[in-house]
């Protein structure tokens, strides 16, 4: 995380991504990096057009840093899901020259189910949702861990 926050601009925009078989979570920081907003769900159709969309977004928000939840088995370990995020974000940084980053997403989908269960929000609306929120949860992971960093300096 440490080389991801030296590679960012002071302040900026992150996107960050919760990335699915059929779908990808969105979500988005302010620009003082402070507080990650669920955006949308992108449903996956085949890689340039996902990182089409994924880069419209990044522009059109002027985002300086992109954050992939990485899904780390219970043990620690990397399996072929995490291979493929990897392989994910290599192909997306040749579409999008941004730092990109991973954050353990382990409890992220647990924790935003738990949210929209509070909330009181409806099976088919959780459906919706569920990945964006998930999005949110992995970045602001990231945004707080960076705060930390920043604090400690």
């Amino acid at each position: 995380m440490e080389a991801f926050a030296a590679a960012l601009p002071p302040v900026g925009a992150l996107m960050g991504l919760d990335l699915g078989t059929k779908t990808i979570g969105v979500a988005v920081s302010d620009g003082m990096r402070s507080v990650a907003t669920p955006l949308e769900t992108v449903k996956r159709v085949k890689f340039t057009a996902d990182a089409a969309r994924l880069k419209a977004i990044a522009e059109g928000r002027a985002i300086t840093g992109i954050v992939l939840g990485l899904p780390r088995n219970m043990d620690g370990s990397e399996g072929p899901r995490s291979q493929s995020t990897r392989a994910f974000a290599r192909n997306l940084a040749g579409v999008l020259p941004l730092p990109i980053a991973f954050w353990d997403e382990r409890l992220s989908t647990v924790a935003a189910e738990r949210a929209l269960l509070e909330a009181d929000t409806s099976r088919a609306r959780r459906k919706e949702v569920i990945d964006h929120v998930a999005a949110s949860y992995i970045l602001q992971g990231v945004l707080d861990r960076l705060a930390h960093l920043r604090q400690a300096q």
